[in-house]
């Protein structure tokens, strides 16, 4: 289950009924947690240390599929789901991170505005010299409904 934080539902609102924009994003950054965020800001636990750094992915349709499925052409498909296109890998850890049990997505690279989180299927516990952890092509399911 994918969450849209605080932050987000208000800028949608903002955007759709009010004056204020919310521009279009370059790129979007990915991070993994060892405790649950939540919708609010700064929630959660962030990994930290151990090579860890955010993810950069282009907010493209080579990055990521349309509703329907593929990378070509508008979303059509119901449901309000994505999947990435493209594998998204973080650094190899060289110390422990702890057990990573959720991910977010956010607007820059540090700090910055969580736009959405979720849960991963299975919490993973990743340890120094372990291989560098990848969501592969088609394994990180975003739902906006």
């Amino acid at each position: 289950m994918t969450n849209a934080t605080d932050y987000l539902e208000n800028q949608i609102i903002d955007h759709l009924f009010r004056t204020n924009t919310f521009g279009k994003l370059t790129n979007v950054f990915f991070a993994l947690f060892t405790a649950a965020p939540t919708d609010a800001a700064g929630s959660g636990t962030e990994v930290t240390g151990g090579s860890y750094a955010r993810v950069q992915v282009a907010c493209n349709n080579n990055s990521f599929n349309a509703t329907q499925g593929g990378t070509s052409g508008a979303s059509t498909g119901a449901g309000g789901g994505t999947t990435n296109a493209a594998a998204i890998t973080f650094p190899a850890p060289s110390a422990n991170w702890g057990t990573v049990s959720h991910y977010g997505v956010f607007d820059a690279l540090s700090g910055g505005n969580m736009l959405i989180w979720g849960a991963l299927n299975s919490p993973k516990t990743i340890n120094g010299g372990d291989a560098a952890p990848s969501f592969t092509p088609g394994n990180l399911a975003i739902t906006v409904a």
